[in-house]
């Protein structure tokens, strides 16, 4: 049997369980939370006090820090490409309605389609920011697409969000402290239940590899030895701003990131030690030879990279994006 049968038949095997692990994982829609919850009441009489709060708060946060969070908003706009990406996956049927997969596909992204949502409203009131400019950048990363390597093998595509999923979690816990450091409680708050909705769904992607493991641990140690081995492609990688080539922006975002310590090359070797540990690599057994080198290669992996990354230097000096305009941070 071809390993993409095997793939398809490991995934139909484990389908019977996606029900209670969507039960487990996602909360119901009556009972989550909804990003007006955070936002000024555009109906209430104290609506245009609760903006101008808004404004006055957005003041005592620097350049860099908007920086991120536009990046981070525009990341979590691009929801429109990961949706898709995942419907395609091998064992995921969007046209059979009564397919888990499918199902959990959907019910995911109705819950991270409201991170991009209320960060955007958020952004429009602050006066911040060039929103026409963001908005461009979003549209251009959704029209651009993404290749994150993992073709439709729902092995490397829960690999990577399993990655992914707790990469946003650091990226946003730790926009939520700057801001709370700042006296921007209410941002911060907003940004905190953003990253406890990424931690849940680390937590899910990361049990569906760990099943995986279960029945067959072989050919899922090739899958995140492939997807380490090639390194995690982040889902703005193709960021660019209005006028510039495909993926320009992505460096000097990254940078941005790094240097106010939102999300460092050290949190990426990191989450590689979370990975190894929670799926208890040095301890999977009945592999093949090939598996058992693969094991060796993820073992040894995050000491060469933290090697690499202490060598790492980022600049020091703020790159100007056309999301914002230096001038108007204080």
């Amino acid at each position: 049997m071809s390993l993409k049968n095997v793939r398809l038949e490991v995934m139909q095997f484990l389908e019977k369980d996606v029900e209670s692990l969507i039960e487990k994982y996602l909360i119901p829609i009556e009972k989550i939370w909804q990003p007006s919850d955070f936002l000024p009441n555009s109906e209430g009489d104290n609506f245009f006090e609760e903006v101008k709060e808004i404004r006055e708060l957005s003041k005592e946060l620097p350049y860099d820090f908007w920086v991120v969070l536009v990046g981070d908003m525009i990341t979590e706009e691009a929801l429109p490409t990961y949706e898709s990406w995942l419907m395609d996956v091998e064992g995921v049927n969007q046209v059979d309605r009564e397919n888990a997969w499918g199902k959990w596909v959907r019910h995911w992204t109705g819950e991270e389609n409201r991170h991009g949502d209320v960060l955007n409203k958020y952004l429009y009131l602050s006066g911040r920011v060039n929103m026409r400019e963001v908005e461009k950048t979003t549209q251009y990363l959704i029209a651009d697409g993404f290749d994150i390597g993992t073709d439709r093998d729902p092995y490397k595509n829960f690999v990577y969000t399993s990655f992914q999923e707790l990469a946003t979690y650091i990226s946003h816990n730790r926009v939520a402290k700057i801001a709370k450091k700042s006296g921007n409680k209410q941002l911060g708050k907003m940004c905190q239940i953003i990253s406890g909705d990424e931690m849940r769904h680390h937590h899910a992607y990361s049990e569906f590899v760990e099943r995986i493991f279960k029945v067959d641990p072989s050919q899922m140690m090739m899958a995140f030895h492939y997807m380490m081995k090639q390194k995690i492609t982040m889902p703005a990688v193709f960021l660019r701003e209005s006028g510039g080539k495909i993926g320009t922006a992505f460096e000097e975002f990254s940078n941005t990131a790094q240097r106010i310590g939102v999300y460092t090359s050290k949190d990426y070797v990191d989450i590689l030690q979370k990975l190894i540990d929670r799926w208890e690599i040095d301890k999977i057994t009945n592999l093949t030879d090939e598996a058992e080198k693969a094991r060796d290669y993820l073992m040894k992996l995050p000491s060469r990279m933290l090697r690499l990354a202490d060598r790492i230097k980022i600049p020091e000096n703020s790159f100007e994006f056309k999301w914002v305009e230096p001038a108007i941070i204080k």
